[in-house]
């Protein structure tokens, strides 16, 4: 057999691969770099080649910069400032604010980390607001499909079109080059959704919801019965306790007041020095009066005069949070003795409370000395402390923790630590990319390294953050294109597909590579799609003696117009179940966008990129 006849051969093979969907797509993606390989169509360089090509690394940084922005809650501030300017009635203002603010997401953190962080979001306003799922999600995903065409870190395709555009000399694409026709596309997938969208979509709710931690820490706090009557006080300069070991607190004067825990002012940590300093805080228990008396007798100040003793408030903030954890069987805790205001061994965490069958014990009497209690399997504890001290030492087999504390503050935390730093380098990334100062790739890692070096993510945090699913996709299927050039098969199946559209010209060549692109992308990731007709579409661009750059461009909104199926794209898949869709329901609203997609990509983007 001759190189082309393997290349169509491999090709033939992934496409019924992807297609039948039995194994992994990582697997057939490593399985076509090494067939490369072995049928001597490539050298094994060339078909390893893709894992160091810039665009793979750029992409990688792509989804470490988007998990920084989630994991301080920048994402959890978007979605609520989406519930609160939704309202309750309005389908129309609703829709537009969902799809707008993942459009943008999207176009600056990728259409999967986008989707991923505001499908809960979207999910507790379906619950909320009593309306269907299925009449949201959907949405959600195809306006996202919109607007990565709005910038470059939109998409990998984006990306790789980019790239290509570099490779035959017509230089890249700009970072907002892509939103002259992502804005109309975005545009008219609003209108279409908005006009058609209630009467296409089905009206069901998905039988596996996302949980809702939006009230995670109110609940927390009510029931442990710490609601109310707890306060958070500051010890100012002129308070006699200024200087005095912590053992030197007496509260036997007031017994309305009890005191749960001392933390230190600057971390809201338990307080690890020998003597209490002016700025850290005690957290008090008891009735109001009492403690207001107490405060103006020590010259202690209330942290928040709008909080006051409210538990959610006081306990839940952007410093601290709450995690409850349960004592299972044959734990080395069971038999150690605990009460309500112990710091835990490793000295971070503060024991609030403990319940045996659901019920306090021991909550307002137990001491260090007395009243303790004696832990059994199947106890359950509310500890307290700061946000990274809750990630690091509840990984320990001695307890279950019920809700991941990482997983409550992306959702309940808006604007958390380090956010502002997170926007900083965000909108540091968009403008190095945006002024083209330096190559893509290097901002991306740049950007990346800021997220490390500021503290936002670990090292470690930042390897299980990045996406490998796609990022060995596309450095696996890489070499397929580089095999389609090598081969002569890209120029081959560009002159059939050339003489095919015959003397209709440029724009029938459009036409032909939107529906290749479309139909494939409804089978395989658009990724690997556009890997495949990109060497196609510049082949025959340069065989007909136009410019490449219009076509490239068509392919990257061909590519983006995964609508009708849930294979398409894994933000497809993602909506499934939370949203109750069945197989045939991603058709019926995603021809419409389809068309016009087929309308921007074939007609106004010659308008725009002349041949």
């Amino acid at each position: 057999m001759s190189p082309i006849a393997y290349t169509a051969t491999i090709i033939a093979v992934v496409v019924f691969l992807f297609v039948w969907n039995k194994l992994p797509v990582v697997v057939v993606a490593m399985a076509t770099a090494l067939a490369l390989w072995g049928t001597g169509v490539l050298t094994i360089g060339q078909a390893l080649g893709g894992f160091g090509d810039p665009a793979v690394i750029f992409i990688a940084s792509l989804f470490v910069v988007s998990s920084g922005l989630e994991v301080t809650g920048v994402t959890a501030w978007a979605g609520q400032l989406l519930i609160r300017g939704a309202g309750e009635e309005s389908r129309t203002r609703l829709l537009l604010l969902t799809m707008g603010l993942v459009a943008v997401l999207t176009a600056l953190i990728s259409v999967n980390g986008a989707v991923a962080a505001l499908l809960p979001v979207v999910v507790v306003i379906a619950v909320r607001l009593k309306r269907n799922s299925s009449q949201l999600l959907m949405p959600l995903v195809f306006a996202a499909h919109a607007g990565s065409m709005l910038a470059l870190t939109g998409t990998p395709v984006n990306v790789l079109v980019s790239d290509a555009a570099v490779d035959v000399g017509i230089g890249s694409f700009g970072f907002f080059e892509f939103a002259l026709v992502g804005v109309p596309l975005l545009a008219g997938t609003m209108a279409i959704i908005i006009l058609f969208g209630e009467k296409l979509l089905p009206k069901r709710d998905g039988a596996t919801m996302p949980a809702d931690f939006s009230r995670h820490a109110k609940t927390l706090v009510e029931q442990y019965g710490l609601a109310t009557g707890i306060y958070q006080m500051r010890v100012r300069a002129s308070s006699p306790y200024v200087g005095t070991p912590s053992s030197g607190i007496d509260l036997t004067a007031t017994p309305g007041l009890q005191l749960v825990a001392m933390q230190e002012g600057e971390t809201a940590g338990p307080l690890r020095g020998p003597l209490i300093a002016e700025g850290d805080h005690l957290l008090m228990r008891g009735d109001a009066e009492t403690a207001a008396a107490f405060a103006a007798e020590k010259h202690l100040a209330f942290r928040d005069e709008k909080a006051v003793g409210q538990g959610e408030e006081t306990l839940f903030n952007r410093s601290s949070g709450l995690a409850e954890v349960v004592i299972p069987p044959r734990s080395g805790l069971i038999g150690e003795s605990v009460f309500a205001g112990m710091v835990t061994e490793s000295g971070d965490l503060i024991v609030l409370a403990v319940q045996r069958a659901g019920q306090e014990i021991a909550a307002h009497s137990a001491t260090r000395d007395s009243g303790a209690v004696v832990l059994q399997a199947g106890d359950t504890m509310l500890l307290q402390g700061t946000w990274r001290a809750l990630d690091i030492h509840l990984d320990d087999p001695d307890v279950l923790v019920v809700n991941s504390p990482e997983l409550v503050r992306r959702q309940a935390v808006p604007m958390g630590p380090g956010a502002y730093q997170a926007i900083a380098i965000l909108i540091a990334m968009v403008l190095l990319l945006a002024t083209g100062i330096v190559p893509p790739v290097v901002a991306g890692l740049l950007a990346a390294g800021a997220i490390i070096l500021t503290g936002i993510m670990s090292v470690e945090q930042s390897y299980r953050a990045i996406g490998w699913t796609t990022v060995i996709l596309v450095g696996a299927m890489m070499p397929l294109s580089t095999a389609m050039v090598e081969t002569g098969a890209a120029k081959l199946m560009a002159e059939h597909l050339v003489n095919f559209v015959g003397d209709a010209g440029p724009v029938a060549l459009l036409a032909g590579l939107f529906v290749l692109t479309a139909i494939m992308g409804q089978l395989i990731s658009n990724t690997a799609t556009a890997l495949i007709v990109i060497p196609i579409g510049v082949a025959a661009a340069t065989t007909m003696g136009i410019s490449p750059r219009p076509v490239l461009m068509s392919t990257a909104v061909a590519a983006a117009a995964a609508f009708l199926t849930p294979i398409a794209t894994p933000t497809n898949l993602m909506v499934m179940g939370p949203g109750g869709y069945a197989f045939s329901d991603y058709w019926k609203l995603g021809l419409p966008l389809l068309i016009w997609f087929f309308v921007v990509a074939v007609f106004l983007v010659p308008m725009i990129w002349h041949f």
